[in-house]
């Protein structure tokens, strides 16, 4: 089973300013992106290519372009800003979108959107949410897109939880799970701790008041 942690220094600064509670909305949303932009960066670096050639001012060189489609999934809400992110280093990638949320009685998550295409795609799929907590969404997130038959499948969260992981391992074996930071445990709520609490509300200002 494929598990990375970021080691890079630019995520690991990133995280620590994400995390705090002095950061308002808007960096957050900044930060967000950018950390998407870092992680997936590092997620693809072994993405399947195909050999071509590009015609330069000066003659013929050899080149490479991608063996398939590129297809990005977020998980809705808070997977939305990551998603901008990918889209930022990959800009013709398609998105799929899949909306869930977590019942915070049974922790269990519930989908409340869907839309993905009619066929399938022998694609690479990279699935994004910030929070990889209980690993109940992103494992139903995991089996949704498989009936699609990708290529591969790869999960990026910012911030996980041992408990997330191994969930995820167990439920979707051969996905590659790619994160910015494994942190101590999950709480007697199912969030991450220390984490960064709600990763939606944060980015898009929605506490309760």
């Amino acid at each position: 089973m494929s598990l990375t942690q970021s080691s890079h220094p630019i995520v690991r600064e990133k995280i620590a300013r994400l995390r705090s509670v002095e950061t308002p909305p808007s960096e957050f949303r900044r930060l967000v992106r950018s950390l998407a932009y870092l992680l997936a960066f590092e997620a693809l670096a072994d993405v399947p290519l195909k050999e071509t050639s590009v015609t330069t001012p000066m003659g013929t060189a050899p080149g490479v372009d991608f063996a398939g489609p590129i297809v990005i999934v977020p998980i809705l809400r808070a997977g939305l800003g990551m998603a901008d992110g990918v889209l930022d280093l990959l800009p013709d990638a398609e998105v799929w979108h899949l909306g869930l949320r977590r019942n915070e009685t049974t922790l269990e998550p519930e989908e409340y959107y869907r839309r993905l295409p009619q066929q399938e795609r022998e694609s690479t799929v990279v699935i994004v949410d910030p929070m990889l907590a209980t690993g109940g969404s992103a494992a139903h997130a995991c089996r949704l897109v498989r009936k699609f038959h990708p290529g591969t499948i790869r999960f990026i969260a910012i911030i996980s939880a041992p408990e997330g992981i191994k969930h995820l391992q167990d439920e979707a074996p051969g996905v590659a799970i790619h994160v910015g930071v494994i942190d101590e445990k999950l709480n007697s709520i199912g969030y991450i701790y220390p984490g960064l609490g709600d990763a939606g509300d944060r980015q898009f200002a929605t506490f309760e008041v």
